[in-house]
């Protein structure tokens, strides 16, 4: 679209470019030969801040179309850009207050603190700083998580990084277009023992154990089958796993209901607290690193209400990186521990987010990053958790894991927002990961998938 091109003016000649290089708007926008439109600023905004700069110049559609004639739409675009600062006036707009469209938000969470940026922004603030109002809601289970979001009961959700996948794939629910736009907790994992196996710490010989995990559709899942098979058991065949809601774990563990879990904290630390487990290992020894949990929106959702999204987006990776900072920890602890939050001792949920902590073994472990808050929505990450999907015969047949990852986890956005809140995002959204000493190439999905002896395909 040329500067001098009206887009409100249905009596306007088709637009057509500013550079004089193309032959319509859309063959510019298409090659983006002129001026390129910052990560920030989109092509909309680029078009309404040069037309109002136009309008602003010329006052009326008359003078605009007579200077044209004289010089010509490639002269005139230049002398308006060489006389106006059009790319700071394009930064300006875009950061000028979107309209929020909802300000009252239904946000679901499972009390764990994989959740902790979701929930302790409503005590700390985060959430009406932004312009909003949002009453986060306790849930008792992830399938009760999914399907109130589903059904527009929550506009948000705190949900597992692999659910937004499952949801858009339709694997365990009708498929629906769903969106990840940032990750909510690094590592904050562990494998957790009933006592009586403190002399069965090999794997090998867990051969007939019961575990439990939180979902079906679970890094913890993923992960408890991947170290099982390492050890040379088929987690299908030789142990049994069944889906348990976190805050049921810590009871099942002392009812003699399973053998160990793989799950969220604060339960393992709880389990510890409690006298009835102790922690065989963290999660991050696995993969130091790995995704666990997010803050998932529909793509309805963002689509129908892009400021309240912006919004809530901005809100809560603010929290996460306030999160990560180990200086807050302590009284991030305090905000999120409340029986209408997590429902924990207080000295439980210090000893998770600090690192520093009991791990029923007679030792006091000192693990910093025990557990992390980094929003980033690795495209990698994602399709390391499909092809582990795949891997168990959750998803059959090709997938475009690439594809999949982009349109789900929602890279470009959490950059964004990132930057808007002097916060610096990585510069690619794939990289190699080392899971157990292999390493994960986002490149070779198949390949690494057919690398492995004990799988479904």
């Amino acid at each position: 679209m040329g500067v001098f091109d009206d887009p409100f003016d249905p009596t306007a000649r088709p637009w057509s470019c500013p550079c004089g290089r193309h032959a319509s708007a859309a063959e510019h926008d298409a090659a983006l030969a002129c001026e390129p439109v910052t990560d920030d600023v989109d092509a909309l905004t680029a078009r309404t801040v040069e037309t109002a700069v136009a309008r602003a110049v010329f006052g009326t559609e008359t003078r605009r179309r007579a200077f044209l004639g004289l010089v010509g739409e490639a002269t005139a675009a230049a002398a308006l850009a060489a006389a106006f600062p059009l790319a700071a006036a394009r930064e300006a707009f875009a950061q000028a207050p979107r309209r929020i469209e909802k300000r009252d938000l239904k946000v679901g969470f499972i009390p764990i603190t994989c959740a902790t940026p979701i929930i302790m922004a409503h005590p700390m603030g985060f959430y009406a700083k932004h312009g909003l109002n949002v009453e986060v809601i306790r849930t008792a289970g992830w399938a009760v998580i999914r399907d109130r979001a589903i059904n527009r009961e929550y506009d948000a959700a705190h949900m597992l990084s692999p659910m937004p996948l499952a949801i858009t794939l339709g694997v365990g629910s009708a498929p629906i277009p769903w969106t990840m736009p940032a990750v909510e907790n690094i590592n904050g994992q562990a494998i957790t023992l009933a006592n009586k196996h403190r002399e069965r710490r090999d794997p090998k010989d867990w051969r007939g154990f019961r575990f439990a995990v939180p979902f079906d559709f679970s890094i913890h899942n993923y992960l408890l089958r991947y170290y099982v098979a390492e050890a040379g058991l088929d987690p299908d065949r030789d142990i049994q796993i069944r889906a348990v809601p976190p805050p049921e774990m810590v009871a099942n563990l002392r009812a003699d209901n399973i053998d160990g879990f793989l799950g969220p904290d604060p339960f393992n630390q709880r389990a510890v607290f409690d006298g009835v487990g102790f922690i065989h290992m963290l999660t991050k020894e696995l993969w130091d690193g790995h995704p666990c949990c997010a803050f998932a929106v529909s793509r309805e959702f963002v689509t129908q209400n892009p400021g309240t999204y912006h919004a809530l987006l901005r809100a809560i990776v603010e929290a996460t990186a306030y999160s990560s900072n180990p200086a807050n920890r302590r009284e991030v602890a305090a905000a999120i521990a409340p029986q209408n939050y997590l429902n924990q001792p207080l000295t439980v949920v210090e000893q998770v987010l600090t690192g520093t902590f009991a791990d029923g073994l007679g030792r006091v472990q000192r693990v910093p990053n025990r557990i992390d808050f980094d929003p980033f929505p690795w495209h990698s990450m994602a399709i390391w958790i499909l092809t582990q999907m795949k891997r168990w015969g959750q998803i059959r047949g090709d997938i475009d894991y690439a594809q999949v990852a982009e349109q789900v986890f929602l890279a470009t956005d959490t950059a964004e927002a990132m930057r808007e809140l002097g916060l610096s995002p990585p510069a690619e959204s794939k990289r190699t990961h080392v899971i157990m000493g292999r390493t994960f190439d986002p490149a070779d999905p198949e390949g690494y998938l057919a690398s492995f002896a004990i799988r479904r395909v």
